[in-house]
């Protein structure tokens, strides 16, 4: 059952990814930031490799579930959703060098840009994909996926904000009492107000990387799918 391997997959994944990340202050102590970054990186980036190969070369292969792909315009609505997903998936590029281990990683409080919004964005811009996919493909394969995605982040943000809330203590439960997990939650209800000049903070060159990196993955697709289909996974 492609479904079941396919779920499994992100039950592997899942588990090394975020049993890595509880253990984080713990192993940068013994081993040290970069060190530990690099761990991080060289076992779960092999692991989401894995289940991206997998999910392109088997996302046809499930049972149909609906067939929305001819109807007029929802190749413009997927395609915008997508692009709008990834300024939520990848906010931690805001330090491009910690990300490549270059300056020492470390934990942030960030408060600014995407995160006025949502204190999750990567949970935020996995659901808005997960829907996309599911949406055009609308198979068991893609379904299954975005189940095992949807979920990882779940617990990704139960376990975030009590990572954070560890570490940082009530500065944490400042930072938590000013933004939401729902998107523009705290906008609404007050508890963030946005300064004039909001739009400056996406002026950044982490948001530009995110805008050319995304749109590179959508031209290259069919490079993404013939590599895929060359490993025969």
């Amino acid at each position: 059952s492609h479904e079941v391997v396919m779920f499994v997959f992100f039950i592997i994944f899942a588990t090394v990814h975020s049993g890595l990340a509880s253990v984080r202050d713990a192993g940068e102590n013994l081993i040290g930031e970069r060190a530990f970054r690099v761990l991080f990186a060289g076992t779960s980036l092999p692991l989401a490799f894995s289940a991206i190969v997998y999910f392109i070369n088997h996302r046809y292969d499930g049972t149909q579930l609906w067939q929305v792909q001819s109807f007029p315009g929802i190749h413009q609505f997927v395609w915008l959703l997508n692009f709008i997903s990834f300024f939520f998936l990848y906010p931690s590029t805001f330090n491009l060098l910690e990300v490549a281990a270059v300056d020492k990683p470390k934990m942030h409080l960030w408060e600014t840009g995407i995160m006025r919004i949502t204190r999750h964005p990567q949970m935020v811009g996995q659901v808005i994909w997960c829907f996309a996919h599911t949406l055009w493909v609308g198979n068991s394969v893609v379904v299954a996926a975005s189940v095992g995605l949807i979920g990882h982040h779940l617990f990704g943000v139960w376990n975030g904000d009590r990572r954070l809330a560890t570490r940082y203590g009530e500065a944490f439960e400042i930072v938590k009492s000013r933004t939401s997990i729902i998107p523009f939650a705290a906008i609404l209800q007050g508890r963030q107000k946005l300064p004039k000049d909001y739009y400056k903070e996406f002026v950044r060159l982490p948001y530009l990387t995110i805008t050319v990196v995304t749109l590179g993955i959508y031209l290259v697709h069919p490079l993404m799918r013939a590599g895929s289909f060359g490993l025969h996974w």
